[in-house]
């Protein structure tokens, strides 16, 4: 049972009556009892599963999970039919979506992005209480998420323009686009159920492809306002949405060997675990966005203040569950001890609340065991030598954990190996920089690594090895994901496959061409068919 009211006075009433809450943040629970099958939204009579908020309310003189509402626990038996639906939607690249043009993929996408935004204001306040995100950053993940969507558009529009024309070669004529590639499942994670998910299912469907749609285990009733914006949006089959438990129904889709591509947010555990389900796995593209653990490096040269700020925000903005979080921060002893308490100060002063609360920073976390887990993790760190730095550090109320600031952490402690997807942050004191370069050749993960020095020399001497152990090297800032037009990767257990804007079109599609020798007969040919527009894919059409 979750401990409410524990710890200090500072959090006693963190949560409160229904009563309290205000008017325009209250919800009534949605029961969902239907899903989205070959373009219907088909009506659900059997098993259900309760998703309760991370948000306690005080109900009857006790606190509990708020019920937001309930969503189907569907069998593998609608598992596969929505596959066969999003396989017959295919019809080997033959269907009405990927044999459609480019310019109506695109009608239909920004369709979709009219009827999304209409449902703005419910799916913002879903996202606070199904998963504790603020209120700042459930709208920014929101808008974001629209922006990146108009943005893929663009990219698309630009993608087809550079296509447009014919390439000469050798004695042969050719056009050269990009196709789809078949049925992709996507799967994507709690903690940006929007706008992770929407960075591959998005530029996936829009490149030609049929979509089977699993949503995250938290953040799933965010998706129920938008499921008549696909219907309405894109022909049958398109997409297809599944629900339940994903060890009973994703194996039994994986072993079919129909999916063409695993999008999928994660770990890297699951992730290996799902291709290995496929019995054909030279024909899966996988596109995988997994485990981190990402160090940040502050040398006795860096800026202290800046230092510390971006630390603050790189470790802790929505709690520190963020793939591209700082999780372990290196520091050089020299200044150790002043960034340390600095640190600690600015932790202590962050807010503690309820996602609607002004100007909060620090929520309730979603997953059930997590408090447990980081608290297994600060125990760790304190048997083998560490110490809470912060006032308040890992105090626990119900489902919300203040963060802690843990120093000095070395390499036999959990914080130094395990991705803690939460708020506590590890202070690593370093003598020389070998330090934090073994530590990165030597870890399983290689997202990103943020170097914080003013020194040219030394960050010179940072980014050459860096650059080779992991896919970002940030300068005196924290990592992150955006600005979405730049590459999103990593290496090792961290990535397969690249995103962003302009390389996820290319990652859900294949370079296709048609060719000809270049004779007269052939050029009349080809001009024939284009001038008469009797090919979607042979076309000189400019779409502005």
């Amino acid at each position: 049972m979750e401990n409410i009211n524990a710890g200090t006075e500072a959090f006693a009433n963190i949560f409160v009556e229904e009563s309290q809450i205000p008017e325009k943040f209250k919800i009534n629970p949605i029961h969902q009892r239907e899903y989205l099958l070959n373009g219907e939204l088909v009506p659900w009579s059997g098993k259900t599963m309760d998703i309760l908020s991370p948000v306690f309310v005080k109900s009857d003189g006790s606190y509990g999970r708020k019920v937001v509402g309930s969503i189907p626990q569907t069998s593998p038996k609608e598992a596969m039919e929505a596959l066969d639906a999003a396989v017959a939607a295919y019809n080997n690249g033959q269907g009405e979506w990927p044999t459609m043009s480019v310019e109506n993929r695109i009608k239909c996408m920004e369709k979709f992005v009219y009827l999304m935004i209409k449902e703005r204001d419910e799916v913002i306040n879903l996202l606070m209480w199904e998963i504790g995100k603020t209120l700042a950053d459930s709208t920014k993940e929101f808008d974001r998420t629209v922006e990146y969507i108009n943005a893929t558009i663009d990219a698309l529009k630009d993608l087809d323009r550079e296509s447009s024309r014919f390439q000469q070669a050798e004695g042969t004529l050719a056009q050269i686009r990009r196709s789809p590639l078949g049925v992709v499942l996507s799967m994507g994670p709690f903690n940006y159920p929007l706008n992770e998910i929407f960075t591959t299912l998005i530029p996936a469907l829009i490149m030609g492809n049929t979509i089977l749609f699993k949503l995250p285990k938290h953040g799933v009733l965010a998706h129920y306002p938008l499921l008549k914006a696909f219907k309405e949006a894109f022909p049958p089959g398109t997409v297809n949405t599944l629900y339940g438990k994903g060890s009973e129904i994703i194996s039994p889709i994986m072993e079919s060997g129909k999916v063409n591509v695993l999008a999928f947010i994660g770990s890297s555990k699951v992730a290996n675990g799902l291709k290995k389900q496929h019995p054909k796995v030279n024909r899966l593209r996988a596109i995988l966005s997994l485990d981190a653990k990402n160090a940040a490096i502050v040398t006795k040269n860096a800026d202290l203040d800046v230092a510390v700020n971006e630390c603050l925000l790189g470790a802790l903005s929505f709690n520190g569950q963020r793939c591209t979080a700082l999780k372990l921060i290196f520091v050089q002893k020299d200044i150790a001890d002043a960034f340390v308490q600095k640190l600690s100060t600015a932790v202590s002063a962050m807010k503690p609340g309820l996602p609607w609360d002004k100007d909060v920073k620090i929520t309730p976390l979603p997953e059930l065991d997590k408090p447990a887990y980081l608290k297994d993790c600060i125990e760790d760190a304190i048997a083998n030598g560490g110490k809470v730095i912060n006032e308040n550090g890992g105090v626990t109320n119900g489902s919300l954990v203040f963060p802690a600031v843990v120093y000095p952490v070395n390499d036999k402690m959990t914080l130094y190996h395990e991705e803690q997807f939460g708020p506590i942050v590890p202070v690593v004191p370093f003598e020389t920089i070998d330090e934090p370069i073994k530590y990165q050749i030597e870890a399983s993960h290689g997202m990103q690594v943020s170097i914080f020095s003013n020194d040219a020399q030394e960050v010179a001497n940072l980014i050459d090895p860096f650059v080779n152990l992991v896919s970002r090297v940030n300068i005196n800032c924290q990592a992150q994901r955006g600005p979405d037009v730049f590459p999103f990767t990593g290496r090792k257990d961290s990535a397969e496959g690249t995103l962003s804007v302009f390389d996820a079109l290319r990652s859900f599609s294949i370079r296709s061409l048609v060719a000809a020798k270049n004779t007269e007969a052939n050029k009349e040919l080809l001009n024939t068919i284009v001038r008469d527009h009797d090919s979607n894919f042979l076309s000189t059409d400019y779409i502005f």
